[in-house]
């Protein structure tokens, strides 16, 4: 999800909070450089605010996939397997680098530019141009930026106990915690939960995006609604992870890995006679 709309650029990629405001408020700023106040988004007259057992038990299942639609992917994905190819096996060995890397002990003694280098890698998962970070990068120096970027993925993989997943993403998303690294935000932190948990998070990086994010997977495969991230009380943190474990179950076995899977889905949303 962006966080708004560069009013210079028209454009909703690589903007970063640059400071927050009372009352939630929040300037930002575009790769182009423009900074501006978004609106808050606005909470419908009479709206309660809803606790996070409540949203997370009205946000869809598996099971509201309809009948029809259950057989439509079910033909997709035999077929599917019957005619793609597993994966390059350099995406294993990639992967079993980085879950060393991103151990604890790896974090702390890795060399920065290992850090670098995965900000900018294409291998099993693409995040996308990376111009943002590239940039704060090179103006903090490698020993700054890698301890600002091991900061950021220690809070999010090995976080206070008491603060949930989904919330620890969140906090890196909108920039509340002063040592997240700038541009390491959505692609990049969901593609750090794919290496250091292969099994369980696909290899889809946006929530919401016009190539193909979780959401448009969604309704165009599984004839499913999923919520709009400028929701009120539903966060983005929160929707990446339960629209990863919601297809990550309707997609089902049968796959060599999680990118196998995720290729299968970006593969089906583009079908004919797809749900729209």
């Amino acid at each position: 999800m962006s966080l708004a709309m560069c009013p210079l650029c028209s454009e909703d990629e690589d903007i970063e909070v640059v400071r927050s405001l009372d009352g939630g408020r929040r300037v930002v700023r575009h790769r182009c450089g423009y900074e501006w106040e978004p609106p808050a988004p606005a909470r419908p007259q009479g709206q309660s605010t809803r606790s996070f057992g409540d949203l997370e038990a009205r946000f869809p299942k598996p099971e509201d996939v309809g009948p029809e639609v259950r057989k439509r992917v079910a033909r997709l994905k035999a077929r599917y397997l019957d005619t793609r190819p597993d994966f390059d096996p350099e995406v294993a060995a990639y992967w079993s680098k980085y879950q060393e890397v991103f151990s604890p002990r790896g974090l702390r003694t890795c060399n920065p530019r290992v850090l670098k280098d995965f900000a900018n890698s294409e291998v099993g998962a693409h995040p996308g141009n990376q111009a943002t970070f590239n940039s704060a990068w090179n103006a903090m120096g490698d020993a700054a930026a890698a301890e600002s970027t091991r900061q950021t993925i220690e809070y999010l993989l090995y976080g206070p106990d008491d603060i949930p997943l989904a919330d620890r993403l969140q906090h890196l998303l909108t920039g509340a915690k002063p040592f997240a690294m700038t541009g390491f935000k959505e692609a990049l932190l969901t593609r750090v939960l794919c290496v250091v948990q292969p099994d369980r998070f696909l290899t889809i990086l946006k929530y919401q995006t016009d190539a193909g994010g979780k959401r448009e997977i969604a309704r165009l495969v599984y004839g499913l609604e999923l919520p709009g991230p400028e929701t009120v009380n539903w966060t983005l943190g929160r929707l990446i992870l339960w629209s990863n474990d919601l297809l990550h179950t309707l997609v089902g076995d049968g796959f060599a890995n999680q990118q196998h899977a995720a290729a299968f889905l970006w593969w089906a949303k583009d079908r004919p006679g797809g749900v729209r």
